[in-house]
């Protein structure tokens, strides 16, 4: 495999989306990703739809869910319930530079799998875990999925419609921000201790969780209650530090609307029409214009509604005043940038089964990353890693699936 990360075996023991998500980006980046999963069941998210992929003979195939996260991937279907199956998890771990997993605190210790078990066999291991809350803490034993963790994060707190306004409540990201954040920390975290054990030998592990996640990607918004001690509040569309900053109606439709310092504001109200806006003592800088917002965007919205989407963008844009549509997910695909940037990717399973994907956003020069193995059916791989990581014969392989210890 190309890549930066040509060298490196993953032992994933993870399953729905945050682990997956890492891992993938880590198969994407050249590792050796070797996906474990229950015979007969696999990942929760094959289930996950509609949609699914149908197969060749005309039979339902996996989710959707499932192919956006196990790219680059070889499945092994492994029973950890039975001894058979734990030595094998244990011997690929010995085998391995990195394991991840995201059981709930301790799961995987009545197994042998937990990092003490298997840094004992292996103490240059990297060793991951994810899960809803962390290791340690009042709330560490308590499962965590993303709906709850945006929630208790805060982000939720922050997204829809502001109080008193048609629509006005709570609303969740359209994707599991939670996970997808925690999987990319995870990345980051794998990638910075494999760094560690290139200069000392050391490995170590990494206890991730939703909920850290969560409130670290709370960004600008949390410093804005640390150093001025207001939790900030909805705004729907509006931005709690730049103004104007936000949607607007137009003559067909909406558009964003993305000015970020005075001379941008004073391009924008002289292509909207209304020069004298910038001239408004209340208005005259970003932080006048914050505190001022009620009473600005009120004198913009009758302008916004005299043109089209397309119309505001193309004078927008000769002026260099960001601004830009808001695309459907069809849309996204067929814009001629995301088209060039070659983001849809396709790829073809050993039976011919075409799963299409999103490419990762990471270009690199000297390594560029080669999408060449498809999300795997499951235990696609399971016999031929066994004989060519673990050395094991035909005959093992034989008796470890009469003993329904491997699928």
């Amino acid at each position: 495999m190309a890549g930066p990360l040509q060298n490196i075996r993953v032992l994933d023991l993870t399953r729905v989306l945050a682990g997956p998500w890492s891992t993938q980006i880590l198969a994407d980046f050249g590792a050796e990703v070797i996906k474990i999963e229950k015979p007969g069941e696999g990942d929760d998210t094959r289930g996950w739809g509609p949609p699914f992929l149908t197969n060749p003979d005309g039979s339902r195939g996996d989710a959707a869910y499932y192919l956006s996260a196990n790219r680059g991937k070889q499945s092994v279907a492994i029973d950890m319930a039975k001894p058979e199956g734990q030595k094998l998890l244990q011997d690929l771990a010995r085998n391995s530079d990195v394991v991840m997993e995201n059981f709930k605190v301790g799961g995987l210790k009545k197994y042998g799998l937990d990092y003490e078990s298997l840094k004992a066999i292996n103490p240059k291991l990297i060793y991951c875990s994810i899960t809803g809350f962390g290791q340690t803490g009042p709330y560490a034993q308590r499962a965590g999925y993303d709906f709850m963790i945006q929630g208790m994060g805060g982000i939720m707190s922050i997204t829809g419609q502001p109080d008193g306004t048609p629509g006005a409540e709570p609303v969740k990201t359209g994707v599991a921000f939670a996970d997808v954040f925690t999987g990319l920390y995870a990345t980051i975290g794998v990638l910075a201790a494999l760094h560690h054990r290139d200069k000392t030998g050391e490995g170590q592990y990494l206890d991730l969780a939703l909920l850290d996640s969560q409130v670290a990607v709370l960004a600008n918004q949390a410093l804005n209650f640390l150093v001025g001690g207001k939790a900030p509040k909805r705004l729907g569309n509006a931005h709690p530090n730049i103004v104007p900053y936000q949607t607007f109606a137009t003559a067909d439709g909406f558009v964003i609307i993305a000015v970020g310092n005075d001379r941008q504001f004073r391009e924008y109200t002289k292509i909207a029409g209304v020069p004298e806006v910038a001239q408004d003592p209340r208005f005259l800088t970003n932080s006048d214009r914050v505190g001022n917002r009620e009473a600005l965007i009120a004198l913009l919205v009758e302008p916004m509604k005299q043109r089209k989407t397309a119309e505001w963008i193309a004078a927008l844009e000769a002026a260099a005043v960001p601004c830009g549509p808001i695309n459907t997910i069809d849309q996204v695909f067929a814009d001629p940038q995301v088209e060039a940037r070659g983001l849809n990717v396709t790829l073809a399973r050993a039976d011919g089964t075409k799963t299409p994907g999103v490419a990762n956003p990471v270009r690199f020069s000297a390594t560029p990353i080669e999408y060449s193995t498809a999300p795997p059916a499951l235990g696609n791989a399971t016999e031929e890693v066994l004989r060519r990581v673990l050395g094991l014969t035909p005959e093992q392989v034989g008796k470890l699936r009469d003993s329904a210890s491997i699928g």
